[in-house]
């Protein structure tokens, strides 16, 4: 099963835009077999976006409380979200809840991995921190083992 790879947020707020980050990076990796997508608006939006993927990963800054760059990993197809993800975001309709509304209405993908990389700064026109690049970098590496272990599973 080759992943879909949604990074979620707004590149002109500081670390918000960790997920496009993520994304832009993988997709100069030349993703074998994945695909791509940003959204910077309301995570509702994943459930017409992931529909017709079995394996879909999320990436998203967070704000729990825990040092920046921390990286929260999630298997949100069998478990819901810390409360922290399910409020109000800076995206309108928190990532927690777009998940749960899919859970609801069974159209969850078959693996859904949620990344949520803690963010230091939403500061408008910032760049991202350094934690939070660093944190992405080694996210981008993760992501392409995770899919290039499926991808020799499915050819093995």
């Amino acid at each position: 099963m080759t992943p879909l790879v949604i990074g979620i947020g707004n590149p002109e707020r500081g670390d918000d835009g960790v997920g496009p980050f993520v994304v832009a990076c993988l997709e100069q990796e030349h993703l074998p077999g994945g695909g791509t997508l940003c959204l910077q608006g309301d995570p509702a939006e994943l459930l017409p976006a992931w529909e017709g993927w079995q394996r879909v990963i999320v990436v998203d800054a967070c704000a729990s409380g825990t040092e920046p760059g921390t990286i929260h990993r999630f298997n949100a197809a069998t478990t819901a979200l810390p409360e922290v993800f399910g409020a109000v975001s800076t995206h309108g309709f928190g990532l927690g809840a777009a998940i749960e509304l899919a859970r609801a209405i069974d159209c969850l993908p078959l693996a859904l991995t949620v990344y949520g990389v803690e963010a230091e700064s939403f500061d408008a026109g910032a760049p991202l921190s350094h934690p939070v690049k660093a944190a992405a970098e080694t996210l981008v590496q993760e992501i392409m083992h995770m899919i290039g272990e499926a991808t020799c599973t499915k050819l093995g």
